[in-house]
């Protein structure tokens, strides 16, 4: 009698991984998105001075700074074009799951089945871009006050930094 595990592996062929074209495309999909999301990850913003940002997280290594730029994978230390990662659409994310527990509309779209979840999906992307926005411009206006040893750490700071950060 053969285990389980050999089981899987005799029936186990490329050529069954070669017809699944929806996998291949889903993790073709995935790795792409890895690529993109780690090459933005070192884009800096720009007008920011990366010097004076690295000495004004050197002094701050312990504090809340250093705590947000540990969930960021760093990339707030970089000040990059992806410094928020994901977390306005885990924010969203939470929102939407704690509406759906208590909000009667956002309860009966998810007794709705899967219609009702997809709108309650959709409804958390347009949530999340709302939320980037906010907590964007709300780190745009925190790097504005950072100052180190060296001055402040946004060259330019205005309107136009603010917006285009």
């Amino acid at each position: 009698m053969s285990s389980m595990s050999e089981q899987l592996t005799n029936n186990f062929s490329l050529s069954s991984l070669s017809k699944a074209s929806d996998l291949k495309k889903k993790i073709i999909f995935t790795l792409l998105s890895l690529i993109v999301f780690r090459l933005g990850s070192f884009v800096p913003v720009p007008g920011v001075d990366a010097g004076i940002l690295a000495s004004i997280f050197q002094q701050n290594q312990g504090g809340i700074l250093g705590m947000f730029d540990m969930f960021s994978g760093g990339s707030l230390q970089r000040m990059t074009v992806f410094a928020l990662g994901v977390m306005p659409y885990i924010s969203a994310s939470i929102v939407f799951q704690l509406l759906t527990a208590i909000y009667p509309p956002f309860i009966a779209m998810k007794k709705d089945g899967a219609v009702g979840m997809k709108k309650i999906n959709q409804y958390t992307r347009y949530a999340t871009i709302a939320l980037a926005m906010l907590q964007g411009w709300g780190l745009a206006v925190g790097m504005e006050a950072m100052t180190g040893p060296m001055g402040s750490a946004v060259l330019t700071p205005g309107f136009f930094f603010r917006f285009s950060t």
